[in-house]
């Protein structure tokens, strides 16, 4: 039978199978973060040790600061995790990128980043974005306290099969649409539980064309159209990506690996239980207004007639109100969604020589990262705009370590998640790409990227 790339991973894993389809998978790579201590703590009342150090990677990144990291964490639990992540890594065995090590960032950045995330493997993290790494042809999953504790002990995974799913999107990308617009009008047609009980496959000429960073924004965003798995098929844009990379194969390894992964990609021929399709010429710069994913709208569009009650009070707008114009009160550039290079300079490219009209944080995804943007003069722009350049984290993504957005205040931010209360109590969330969150600052109120010029 055609096989699908998922097919392909699922089998060549799946160490047992029941009549239902739940299957042991085993897993080859276990990302953990400081927020993982949960599992860790199951593990030691279990009495188990850890199965696979050499598969364990720690990374500290949800409640590391993004102010200077000679400064303490202000709050002590916070403290206290980040702490217990590199205790975790002393006590087991495990390699952990830690506050201060130079390989430090958000891990789903951290991963692809060092070469840990290769495709055709299996990897989970205790993170519900943990799909951003089907962006390699990896078969990646979010999972919960319970199942990580399962895979520090066994290396294996209990999983239902979920069925498959492709979404195309063919053509080319107008001017200042990015990844994070095509997903964003992905979840906006197929709904916010659109793609529940599904692995994404995503495909098409404009896909094809997205850079490794693009493809990790989309996928990165697949759980919030219901799916824990979002795939790319991996080509040479993945192989080059990785070809260096510290944990990558390297030399006669690495020729036999990139021999493997061509064979992965889904065959012509293999059938999905459902399809979507997508012109990528009709995909404009996209924004949310409420709080669900699939409030996502054209930045043009105004808000349907019909928009829940509710959603409108929460978010002080009414039915009817166009988008473009509504006034901000500060933005955020960064996440695990759109905290790369290409990121920050397509939000650098809208700033250059402008002065932002609201206050603003840009946080890095990590400390490569970091170092690279300022050696491109990438932090030098957002500062002397007005921003403020911070160290890498999740920050406020979740509204941590005092970087939230106060309540009743409209954030325009480049993160994965506009729920109620996100980036803190009574904030008000508006999603959209790097370029129009730049574009947000200059102009203070939220505007189309195509209109404001780079």
């Amino acid at each position: 039978m055609p096989d699908t790339l998922f097919d392909r991973i699922w089998r060549s894993h799946a160490i047992l199978t029941r009549d239902d389809g739940t299957a042991l998978l085993w897993i080859d790579r276990h990302l953990v973060h400081d927020g993982g201590f949960h599992g860790f703590g199951m593990l030691r009342h279990a009495g188990r040790t850890l199965r696979r150090p050499d598969l364990t990677f720690g990374v500290a990144d949800h409640y590391v600061p993004s102010h200077a990291r000679s400064l303490p964490i202000a709050d002590p639990d916070g403290a206290a995790l980040v702490a217990g992540l590199a205790e975790n890594g002393r006590r087991y065995g495990f390699d952990v990128m830690g506050i201060d090590d130079p390989r430090q960032g958000i891990v789903h950045v951290v991963g692809p980043e060092q070469g840990i995330t290769l495709p055709g493997l299996t990897l989970v993290c205790g993170d519900s974005h943990t799909a951003t790494h089907g962006a390699f042809g990896t078969l990646s999953i979010g999972i919960g306290a319970s199942e990580v504790a399962h895979v520090l002990a066994t290396q294996t995974l209990w999983q239902r099969r979920p069925r498959s799913m492709r979404i195309r999107v063919d053509g080319t990308l107008g001017p200042h649409v990015s990844a994070k617009d095509v997903i964003l009008a992905i979840i906006g047609r197929i709904g916010a539980a659109g793609a529940v009980g599904y692995a994404i496959e995503y495909a098409g000429s404009a896909i094809r064309a997205l850079t490794m960073e693009g493809r990790m924004t989309l996928c990165n965003m697949t759980i919030e159209a219901g799916s824990r798995t979002g795939m790319v098929a991996p080509d040479d844009t993945t192989f080059s990506y990785l070809h260096g990379r510290a944990y990558a194969p390297k030399g006669a390894l690495w020729d036999q690996a990139v021999a493997a992964w061509r064979a992965l990609p889904s065959d012509d021929d293999a059938a999905f239980d459902a399809e979507f399709s997508f012109d990528a010429a009709a995909i404009a710069p996209t924004v949310t207004w409420g709080n669900s994913l699939d409030t996502a709208l054209p930045v043009t569009t105004p808000i349907p007639a019909d928009a829940d009650p509710a959603m409108l009070a929460y978010m002080g707008l009414t039915a009817g109100q166009p988008m473009e114009g509504t006034k901000l009160d500060r933005v955020f550039i960064g996440t695990c969604t759109n905290g790369r290079i290409e990121d920050l300079r397509a939000a650098a490219s809208v700033l250059r020589g402008r002065r932002a009209v609201v206050p603003g944080l840009v946080v890095p995804g990590s400390v490569p990262i970091k170092k690279q943007a300022e050696a491109e003069g990438l932090a030098r722009i957002f500062t002397e705009a007005g921003l403020t350049w911070g160290e890498p984290g999740c920050s406020s993504c979740t509204g941590m370590n005092g970087d939230y957005v106060p309540a009743g205040e409209r954030c325009a931010a480049t993160s994965n998640r506009n729920f109620v209360g996100r980036q803190g109590l009574g904030s008000r969330t508006h999603l959209m790409s790097p370029a129009m969150a730049a574009a947000g600052a200059v102009v203070g109120a939220i505007a189309d990227v195509r209109r404001v010029g780079v």
